[in-house]
């Protein structure tokens, strides 16, 4: 096979088009893991490539989700309706305690079963036994930036920075480069300045960026506050955390204006999980205001235990509707903004040069929608119908690093059946034995 053309579709290509020109019909060539031409009447030009008929259909970047635990599927509805800190000592962990490696490539192949089909091409991964998650994205053709979480407190913590250390040198650039990796240090309050700093000296060593959860709770802040006299970025800032290496950093729910500012001048790619967020009642993220500054934010769904779903689509409409009616303005958020952060923006925050975006030369990461649906008629903008009104459904046909992954909603590199069957009867069990 020569390549793909895809012919005669609606493009939304986020970044060769002016502002105010955000879609047109023609057609997108795809050579090898790139985007070689995005333009009109290509056909004759790329006599030879395979032909996708995109009449109907809306093409755009794949959804990024710039953060979640895939593996947390396998615990999707066993401890609803509690606050964070409760939900975590008292049910999480304690179950999480129980899964074993086998478990978490099982959970991570129905995430990404799950992502793929509702549009995602890449996510930022924290968990454990994080070989078995590396091991599914080999195997099933998605882009994943993947860390270790660890905690530097208790016995375990020297164990999660060996495994940390390892992890990166085997997997690092894998998968034809599909695979990059983080360190992720969980948070400030599960890990001392001190461990930090260790963690900090073997990302640099390795020359990676961290990944880890920030100003998630009121509850955060205050521990963080009394044990060090300063709020938690402002912690981090005082050891050096963000200067000259990348950072993700996840919810960053209560900021004050200092932090907004020290975010901001250091560039951190900011994940905001709205649904999660909402459902944990941790607080809303001042996105607006970041935004306004300039700071790097992209959107995440965090695990399927707090969300309770890996849709992206979702969480585009969540994110704009709950910042107009927590700012009281219908004009926050509008809908090309929300779907650079699902794509452009995310890749950014993940520190992704080469996805999130139609443009020539970029990595072919992209997905079909299917536009002749009752509830995206009229067609009065794409762009806006796709953030308020599309659903996972929608997404017919997936292709990452120039592979088709998935076609008219048929998996090709995964066994669908085979992983709802696993993840079900490995779910009871886990139930039966917390």
């Amino acid at each position: 096979m020569k390549g793909i053309l895809i012919k005669e579709a609606l493009l939304v290509p986020l970044d060769s088009l002016p502002r105010e020109q955000l879609w047109f019909k023609g057609d997108l060539a795809i050579e090898g893991k790139t985007i070689k031409e995005v333009g009109a009447n290509l056909q004759d030009k790329y006599a030879g490539f395979t032909v996708l008929n995109g009449r109907d259909s809306l093409v755009i970047p794949g959804f990024v989700n710039c953060h979640t635990h895939a593996a947390m599927t396998m615990l999707r509805g066993y401890a609803d309706d509690l606050p964070l800190m409760a939900w975590l000592s008292e049910k999480i962990w304690p179950c999480e305690a129980q899964l074993q490696a086998e478990d978490i490539y099982w959970g991570t192949q129905l995430a990404i079963l799950e992502m793929i089909k509702s549009g995602t091409t890449t996510f930022a991964d924290m968990y454990f036994y994080m070989e078995q998650t590396a091991q599914a994205v080999l195997e099933s053709g998605i882009r994943a930036s993947l860390s270790r979480g660890m905690v530097g407190s208790g016995d375990k913590a020297g164990l999660a920075l060996r495994e940390s250390e390892e992890f990166i040198k085997t997997w690092q650039g894998k998968g034809e480069g599909r695979i990059t990796c983080l360190f992720g240090p969980h948070a400030p309050y599960t890990c001392p300045p001190e461990y930090l700093q260790r963690v900090m000296a073997l990302a640099d060593d390795y020359g990676v960026g961290l990944h880890i959860h920030l100003a998630e709770t009121l509850q955060e802040v205050a521990e963080v506050s009394q044990q060090y006299g300063m709020r938690p970025v402002e912690l981090l800032d005082s050891i050096g955390f963000f200067q000259e290496r990348h950072v993700l950093a996840a919810h960053c729910v209560h900021l004050s204006e200092k932090e907004m500012e020290i975010l901001v001048k250091n560039k951190v790619g900011i994940a905001h999980n709205p649904e999660s967020n909402m459902k944990l009642a941790s607080g809303i993220a001042p996105i607006p205001q970041l935004l306004r500054q300039g700071a790097v934010v992209g959107l995440g769904t965090d695990g399927a235990a707090s969300n309770n779903n890996l849709d992206m689509l979702e969480e585009m409409r969540t994110c704009a509707l709950l910042h107009k009616v927590a700012t009281m303005d219908p004009t926050v958020l509008p809908s090309r903004l929300v779907l650079e952060m699902a794509t452009k923006k995310g890749a950014e925050a993940l520190g992704l040069r080469e996805v999130g975006s139609l443009a020539p030369g970029q990595k072919a990461d992209l997905l079909i929608l299917n536009l002749h649906e009752p509830h995206l008629t009229p067609l009065h903008d794409p762009v806006a119908n796709l953030v308020y009104a599309a659903q996972s459904a929608d997404v017919k046909t997936v292709i990452i690093d120039g592979k088709i992954v998935m076609k008219e909603r048929q998996m090709l590199t995964m066994d669908e059946e085979k992983i709802l069957f696993e993840v079900q009867k490995r779910g009871c069990k886990l139930a039966k034995n917390t």
